[in-house]
């Protein structure tokens, strides 16, 4: 990759569907290439012959950090330079305070961004394969998820109409059992006319037999046809709810293919071991947490910038009299729910980590921003694992939190 000063041309790249507006400006700022590519073989190609006619390096600034534009780009040996949609917009004000907005006008602000303050701004580095795939597995695996989320609310929805006898009985509805009490007995009138052998053998045969929940489900079996709904409803609502049963246990088939390939994945990763050791990240947390992160150590200078990225740094404004802090809106958004999701799992494996949320809400802190704060302690102590390639050390870090006298280990020990 070539060092800022060996750089001698700055294009400015708005992406979008099936075209591309690029202009690309020499040092003095002046427009050395106006055009415009299709988003398909030919346009790229196209792209690679107007730097082969430049015949310098040549640096790109685009509104995105990933997918099949960087890609291309970091293929035709341009230094790709990311900018937020965000900053992106500021420049454009900056250079047209008028107003006008254009596709070609997007582009020649960001390359002439990229020009004057292009400096102090990060270039992307290629990323490694079976990190870039283990981050799109678990991205996707996160969508597939909220997809069955909203089956299972469709499938609730369909049963509060018709069969709340059967909402009453089950209170996991990502359970397969769940799904398979609907195509056994798909009506509280079918439910009724089984009678009581079918439902204990259904019961045990999905492993429903539990003591604490046995009887309190026959029970509720018992008295499905003291409520129902007339005919036209229910053979409506029933047709609605067999269907989200088929298509949610069509995707669980999927999810499940999913995780075997991402749990696959992370075992072959080199730093499968570091992340692999968090408190409470587990098989499913901590394959997403070194997805977002990386495997580029040079990312971030200090663990600050991990933080920011992470979201659990506060935004601060300060003007004269005046000084609020806020939640940061601007940041990785999957990786901020990971955080999340890990710090309140790590408080059940990590002493301190309980010690220390339970302490933020004995003083008035709500629940997420109790959270926030101890995902923000537990990503210094990522940040310099990561950094010296060690995987997390309970006794090590007890050691340090003596060393520096730290208030949580007293509460712990008091």
């Amino acid at each position: 990759m070539p060092t800022w000063d060996e750089i001698t041309y700055y294009a400015g790249f708005d992406w979008a569907k099936d075209h591309h507006d690029v202009i690309i400006v020499d040092r003095q700022g002046k427009i050395v290439a106006d055009f415009q590519i299709d988003h398909s073989g030919a346009g790229w190609q196209r792209w690679r012959e107007q730097l082969a006619k430049l015949d310098a390096r040549v640096a790109a600034a685009v509104e995105t950090s990933q997918g099949v534009v960087v890609e291309q780009l970091l293929q035709s040996a341009a230094s790709v330079y990311p900018v937020s949609p965000n900053s992106a917009k500021r420049y454009r004000e900056r250079k047209i305070p008028s107003g006008n907005k254009t596709d070609r006008l997007d582009a020649w602000s960001l390359a002439d961004a990229l020009r004057v303050d292009g400096h102090g701004w990060k270039a992307l580095v290629p990323e490694d394969p079976l990190t870039a795939e283990l981050r799109l597995l678990c991205r996707d695996e996160v969508a597939l998820i909220e997809e069955r989320t909203t089956l299972v609310n469709r499938l609730q929805s369909a049963l509060r109409e018709y069969y709340p006898a059967a909402l009453e009985a089950f209170d996991d509805w990502t359970m397969p059992a769940a799904w398979a009490f609907v195509e056994r007995f798909s009506t509280p009138q079918l439910l009724v006319a089984a009678g009581q052998r079918r439902w204990e053998k259904f019961l045990h045969t999905h492993r429903l037999a539990r003591p604490e929940t046995y009887e309190k489900r026959l029970e509720i079996f018992a008295r499905a046809g003291e409520f129902v709904s007339g005919p036209a409803l229910t053979r409506a609502k029933t047709r609605l709810a067999l269907a989200c049963v088929r298509m949610l246990r069509t995707l669980q088939g999927q999810l499940e293919e999913y995780r075997a390939a991402i749990e696959k994945l992370f075992a072959e990763h080199p730093d499968h071991d570091l992340f692999g050791s968090l408190p409470g990240a587990g098989p499913k947390l901590a394959p997403r947490l070194l997805g977002e992160i990386g495997n580029d150590r040079t990312r971030f200078s200090d663990a600050a910038g991990l933080q920011c990225l992470a979201g659990t740094a506060p935004v601060s404004y300060q003007s004269g009299q005046i000084h609020k802090v806020r939640l940061r809106f601007h940041c990785n958004k999957a990786l901020r729910r990971t955080v999340h999701l890990w710090a309140n799992e790590s408080r059940q494996s990590s002493a301190w980590a309980a010690v220390y949320y339970e302490q933020l809400r004995e003083r008035g802190q709500s629940h997420a921003r109790a959270l926030r704060c101890l995902g923000q302690r537990w990503l210094k102590i990522l940040w310099k694992m990561w950094q010296t390639s060690t995987a997390y050390d309970p006794d090590l870090h007890t050691r340090n939190q003596l060393k520096h006298g730290s208030w949580i280990l007293k509460i712990q020990h008091a």
